[in-house]
């Protein structure tokens, strides 16, 4: 396929997610090369990156730090290559979870009560300010890394201890248990909402990605109107951050149904558990005519 030339799929990379991006660029490339389009494996962890000139386009399949927080954009941007999913600034926003609710508490967008942790933070304080479950994360990770659900009390220090091993920003987050939901977006389109349902305590690494017992809704069973005057707010979430080309917001309803918007993936998942595959087909793009669709969004900032 001419129109798009030369097309690299980054996928595998140095990640935490390394193993989640082999999945889903195996699965995006060979999409892709089943509609004749001339794409190729690239691995970052790999190839040196200057292998991409000659490339006319790039397809982000990477997840997680160095593939989605705006440094192979960067780099992408400097070597004039088009490339899928957001620009620099989206995705270093998006990929710092702290930054994130800064920019969406000062838009008066909700978010979930939370903390900022060190290692002499009064925890038995924090516990008290945002009450139990909470859970405990790196504020620049993906895929639930170095997550804990916090239940008992005296129990956040070891928590914030786990997640500081990823990263030595870390954020205690209010529980909003009335469950979890996200929201696809390509382009200007808003995907139908999908709420998750996993079987165990809570939605980790291992309902994320390898059991096979997590329920998705789709329709996601909230009223219509509730469900679209979201789905219109979580686009502005991501324009708010500058999101661009496509992403995913996710969101937590509390049990009064409130929303509270959680966080933007500027690379979502394409595996055969990933979710906006899942939405895309509920508005009937089944996945090789979405992954044609991201690619044909690809652009330079």
């Amino acid at each position: 396929m001419s129109e798009f030339g030369k097309v690299a799929v980054l996928f595998g990379g140095t990640s935490a997610e390394r193993a989640v991006s082999l999945n889903s660029g195996s699965r995006v490339l060979a999409a892709l090369q089943g509609q004749g389009i001339d794409a190729h494996a690239f691995d970052p962890a790999e190839q040196p990156l200057d292998a991409l000139k000659g490339y006319d386009r790039a397809f982000i399949a990477l997840h997680g730090r160095h593939g989605e927080d705006g440094t192979i954009q960067g780099a992408l941007e400097v070597m004039h290559i088009p490339y899928t999913g957001s620009g620099v600034l989206a995705s270093a926003l998006a990929m710092d979870k702290f930054r994130t609710k800064l920019m969406w508490q000062a838009a008066g967008l909700p978010v979930p009560a939370y903390a900022i942790l060190t290692a002499d933070a009064d925890f038995a304080a924090v516990e008290q300010q945002l009450g139990l479950p909470m859970f405990v994360k790196p504020a620049r990770e993906g895929s639930s890394i170095g997550v804990t659900k916090v239940s008992t009390p005296g129990a956040l220090k070891a928590a914030y201890e786990a997640a500081a091993e990823h990263d030595p920003l870390v954020i205690a987050e209010k529980g909003i248990m009335g469950g979890e939901y996200t929201v696809g977006i390509i382009g200007d389109e808003v995907l139908p909402i999908i709420k998750i349902e996993p079987a165990t305590e809570w939605y980790d690494y291992e309902a994320k990605y390898n059991r096979d017992d997590t329920q998705y809704r789709c329709p996601c069973g909230l009223p219509e109107d509730q469900e679209m005057a979201i789905r219109k707010e979580a686009l502005a979430a991501f324009r708010m951050l500058d999101g661009r080309g496509w992403g995913r917001v996710d969101f937590l309803m509390d049990e009064a149904g409130n929303h509270y918007f959680l966080e933007v993936n500027t690379a979502p998942g394409m595996t055969d558990h990933s979710l906006v595959p899942m939405a895309a087909r509920q508005q009937g793009l089944d996945y090789p005519a979405l992954v044609r669709r991201v690619l044909e969004l690809a652009a330079n900032d």
